[in-house]
Parts: structure tokens; C-alpha cells; sequence
């Protein structure tokens, strides 16, 4: 314990303790003053008295670790004010003024000063990092609940846009909602979100994202001022995507929805709800591309509206092929993939891991049971059509 008989301010002139707390704030980028506590007057103290810190008086430094994580100052500036403090004030100790006629009383002093400041920064670094972990903690619980009502779109809209000031968003703005569907489920707690999170941001953390887990899926919103905005987002998310293969980090097999910009919330909520039919769609039909944009599913959603005459469409073309054995299914994949070839039978078997004779029987069925022949262009279309319908309504087993 340091002795109390020892009074910093009879060995260094206050003026001196608070001239090098000054020029340790400034070294620090602007951390305040106060953050040093009684750091400097405890550590004359301890020097000049030849004795370590108490665990009781490094304990308290708890605190003030606490106290700068909340205020939002970085721990490494913390540190930095600590450690320009200690340095600073060296040469201002008795021991080392005296150090020409007792040098051993240097070697001393180091040995007291380094054990004090480690001591210290340690402490100091617990609690600025238990702050910290309690504040992510609600954060996240508030980014949750933010992120759930914002796409649910029943919410109060104006204490919505109060609340994403908190997270960087402007909703007046044209925003856009991106979703990414994985082999691995999204959660919150996946580190993989945060290095997305950056990526989007950049170093300067200019872009306004927000990323959040929701039904297993990751769900970005974002400025969408302009179509660069959209295509910076979706390219970054497919580059760190693809840079986690193989790693313990890497979700599996992926694919991005995206939604339409829109302002305000309704237009969050319109978007977020375009991306995951997006998805749906590319599922549905089986697409190729990784990312489905919204905007160039427009044909699909117009077929859409109208189910009942899809349907329609789709038991009165391919009714007769419940009667194959083995069910319609076979003979819609040879559809899918007849017209993705471009009507072309080689083709057509290589995708579907067939012989060619085998594509042109199943041609030759379909040909025969609905009246329809692939063949010809004049029947081709309307095939064609009753294809894709079958895909977005899940025929047969839809």
C-alpha cells in the first residue's frame, strides 16, 4: 500500500501534474482530462514511496474504463492517455531529477512506475471491455427490435424515423433491402456479419447499412440514392461471401435477393418484401444467377397476380401427364431444360445427365399427350408459358 504520509503536490507542483495531464489528453486525440482520474497524484505517490498500488486503489480504475467506454472513447486512445501520462511525467519525479547522485533510486522508480501503469491499464482495459460488452448487448436488443418493426411496417412511422437516426439511417431518403439465403443460417452472433458490415461501410463508414439476422436469413438495408449504391452493396456481399469458402466462417452455397429502393418506411418494408420474393422466384425457377433483382422479375410477379388463371393454364396443358408413370415431374424438368437450351436436344441431355434418345422420347410423350409438339415454334410458346407457370405455382406438387 502506498504510504499516505507522502503528498504529491509537496513533491510536483500542481501546475507541473496538471500541465502533463494536458499534454497527455492531447497526445490521446482529445480524450478529457477527467478520464485520468487521480492516476498521476497515486503514481508520484507510490514512486516517491518505493511501494506498489494496492489492489484497492488499482480497482478503482474499473471505473473510469466503464465510464470512457459509455462515452464512446476508443480503448486504444484510453490507453494512449495513460501511457503519454506515465511518460510525460517521468522526468518530473524526485528520484529522477535526483538520478546523478542516487542512481539506484531510478532503477527503483522504473521498477515501481512500470508495475503501477500495468496494473492499472490492465484494470483499466476490464472495464472499458465489460462496458462494452453490456452496451453490444443492448444495441443488439434495440437493432433487433428496430430491425423487426421497420419490416413488419406496422409501427409508429414517426418514432421509426426517429429511431433510425440511431443507426445511421436517413429514411427520407430512397432506400433498399437485400436478403441472403445460405446453406448455414444466419443468427446475429455469426462473425461473418460484422466483416459484411464493413465491407459495405468501408474504412470511413460513410455508407448507411444496417445488417441484422432474421429468420435465418441476412437482411441489409440500405441508401439506395442510385443504381451504384444497389450494385456497391450486392458486389461487396458477394466478395466477402465468396472469400469465406472453405473457411470455418463460410455459410455454404448462397443466393442475394433485391428489392427495389423506395423512401421512408413503407418503401423499406416494399423492398424487403420484393428481395424475399426474389428469392422465392429464383428457387421457383430454378435460375442459375446467385443474385435475383427484383426488377428483372417484373413478367413473373404480373403472371402472378392472377393464380387462378395460371392454374387454369397449367391443368389444362399438362393435366394429361399425371397418367405417366413416374408422375409429370421428369417430363416438366425436360421442358425446363428443352427451353433453357434453346430447343436444342444435345444440350438438353447433357443437363439433365440423359442420353439424347432418352430427351426425345420424353419430347415424343409430352408431344402425344398434350397435342402440343416442342418442335414447333407455333406450339413451342404456349409450352413454354404453361412451363414457367408450372414453376412458380410448384405443379404438380404445389
Amino acid at each position: 500500500m502506498t504510504s499516505p504520509s507522502v503528498d504529491p503536490v509537496d513533491v510536483i507542483p500542481r501546475e507541473v501534474l496538471d500541465e502533463v495531464a494536458a499534454g497527455a489528453a492531447t497526445d490521446s486525440g482529445g480524450v478529457p482530462v477527467e478520464l485520468l482520474g487521480d492516476f498521476l497524484p497515486v503514481l508520484v505517490a507510490a514512486v516517491v514511496a518505493g511501494e506498489a498500488l494496492g489492489p484497492g486503489e488499482v480497482r478503482r480504475y474499473r471505473g473510469l474504463g466503464d465510464r470512457a467506454a459509455r462515452q464512446g472513447v476508443a480503448l486504444r486512445a484510453l490507453l494512449d492517455l495513460y501511457l503519454s501520462a506515465a511518460w510525460r511525467l517521468w522526468p518530473h519525479l524526485p528520484p529522477v531529477r535526483d538520478a546523478a547522485a542516487r542512481p539506484q533510486g531510478v532503477v527503483r522508480a522504473g521498477e515501481v512506475m512500470l508495475h503501477a501503469v500495468d496494473d492499472v491499464v490492465a484494470v483499466l482495459a476490464e472495464g472499458y471491455q465489460l462496458a462494452r460488452r453490456a452496451l453490444v448487448r443492448t444495441q443488439e436488443s434495440a437493432r433487433r427490435e428496430f430491425i423487426d418493426d421497420l419490416l413488419a411496417g406496422t409501427a409508429d412511422v414517426v418514432g421509426l424515423l426517429h429511431r433510425a437516426e440511431g443507426f445511421g439511417l436517413d429514411l427520407a431518403g430512397p432506400h433498399a433491402v437485400v436478403t441472403v439465403d445460405a446453406e448455414r443460417a444466419f443468427d446475429d452472433g455469426l462473425p461473418l456479419i460484422g466483416t459484411l458490415e464493413r465491407a459495405i461501410s468501408g474504412v470511413k463508414g460513410d455508407a448507411q447499412a444496417l445488417l441484422a439476422s432474421k429468420e435465418g436469413r441476412l437482411v441489409v438495408v440500405f441508401a439506395a440514392p442510385d443504381r451504384r449504391a444497389v450494385t456497391h452493396v450486392v458486389d461487396r456481399l458477394g466478395e466477402v461471401l465468396d472469400r469465406q469458402r472453405g473457411s470455418r466462417a463460410a455459410v455454404g452455397t448462397w443466393r442475394i435477393g433485391v428489392g427495389r429502393p423506395g423512401p421512408g418506411s413503407d418503401g423499406v418494408v416494399t423492398s424487403y418484401r420484393e428481395a424475399l420474393d426474389a428469392l422465392d422466384l429464383g428457387a421457383r425457377l430454378a435460375l442459375s444467377a446467385r443474385v435475383v433483382d427484383a426488377r428483372d422479375l417484373l413478367a413473373y410477379r404480373v403472371l402472378l397476380r392472377d393464380r387462378d388463371v395460371l392454374a387454369d393454364l397449367v391443368e389444362s396443358t399438362f393435366g394429361p401427364l399425371r397418367t405417366v408413370r413416374g408422375g409429370p415431374q421428369p417430363l416438366i424438368d425436360t421442358l425446363v431444360a428443352y427451353h433453357a437450351a434453346g430447343g436444342n436436344n444435345a444440350a438438353t441431355a447433357r443437363a439433365l445427365h440423359l442420353s439424347v434418345r432418352a430427351v426425345t422420347y420424353r419430347l415424343d410423350r409430352i408431344r402425344d399427350l398434350t397435342g402440343l409438339d416442342p418442335n414447333l415454334p407455333g406450339d413451342r410458346f404456349p409450352l413454354q408459358l404453361a412451363t414457367l407457370a408450372a414453376q412458380l405455382l410448384d405443379w404438380p406438387s404445389g
